[in-house]
């Protein structure tokens, strides 16, 4: 049996801070990340989707936490094909002029390549520090299954090897009919970590949360259930709290995952107030329970 490790994909956002799930103490980035700590043995940074990472910060991470901490990062926008504010890339790479917004193929290759190698460097001292999960690649909805798809998740895991990447869809397609054993068979034979995700179902981001395991990994990422999912409000769309029998429901998931794998990340990413924290600490409970 594999070892489980629960936590959430925030400890910095604006309505947590706000819930009173800090102690009064943990004023300080450094406090919070040292209390969220002794709670969780894993969290998610999420940050690092919207603006490229910096080495020093990953450094005081990796100091701030214990050893054993897990640390898996959002591989940054530009680099999984989303539209990224040109505000967000570091000066000297920013376009001289132009849109607001730019795909990877509106910058030059140099440019491009020098954003991998930035993003790259940046994650070292969490790796040296033995503290880097995975990089999650969370593929946009337009990511659909096709040869050309497939191509790019190998260029990604082969530009990050040997870190490790974890893969999650957002298009139907990768598990329509025949597809989905053909997604999960090209997982496996590339010792790929798939992504699990419980979300919202009917939007055009919807994928169905087939749970299965492609690697020595598996990663479930819980994103709730709001109504409000097309909201441009965070903490609208994410305002879900998992229900007992939903969380009961999940903890006999990951076990049969973590029966078939090394290691299993659950991550919620339902981060309005403190719904994450208190939903991973009672699916920490539901799986104690079920050791006994």
């Amino acid at each position: 049996m594999g070892e489980i490790k629960v936590g959430t994909a925030s400890w910095t956002h604006r309505s947590l801070l706000e819930s009173g799930w800090y102690p009064p103490g943990a004023s300080t980035p450094e406090r919070r990340l040292a209390h969220y700590a002794t709670r969780f043995p894993i969290v998610e940074v999420d940050a690092t989707y919207y603006a490229l990472p910096a080495e020093r910060t990953a450094a005081l991470w990796a100091g701030r936490t214990p050893a054993g901490f897990t640390f898996n990062v959002k591989a940054f926008g530009l680099l999984t094909g989303h539209p990224t504010r040109v505000a967000a890339l570091p000066k000297d790479l920013r376009p001289a002029a132009g849109r607001p917004r730019v795909y990877p193929d509106d910058l030059p290759p140099g440019t491009y390549e020098e954003v991998w190698t930035r993003f790259l460097a940046a994650l070292d001292p969490l790796a040296r520090a033995g503290k880097l999960g995975a990089v999650l690649f969370q593929f946009p909805p337009w990511f659909t299954a096709r040869a050309a798809s497939r191509r790019t998740i190998l260029d990604v895991a082969a530009r990050c090897r040997p870190v490790r990447v974890a893969v999650e869809f957002r298009h139907a397609s990768w598990f329509a009919g025949d597809e989905r054993e053909a997604t999960l068979r090209f997982l496996r034979e590339h010792d790929l970590p798939y992504v699990v995700v419980d979300m919202p179902q009917g939007h055009r981001s919807s994928v169905p949360p087939v749970v299965e395991a492609t690697s020595d990994l598996a990663v479930v990422r819980f994103h709730g259930h709001s109504p409000n999912w097309t909201s441009g409000d965070v903490d609208e769309k994410f305002a879900h709290f998992y229900t007992g029998a939903e969380l009961s429901a999940w903890a006999t998931h990951l076990r049969a995952l973590a029966g078939r794998t090394g290691e299993t990340h659950a991550l919620f990413n339902n981060c309005c107030a403190d719904n994450a924290q208190r939903n991973a600490a009672r699916l920490v409970e539901l799986l104690d329970d079920c050791e006994r």
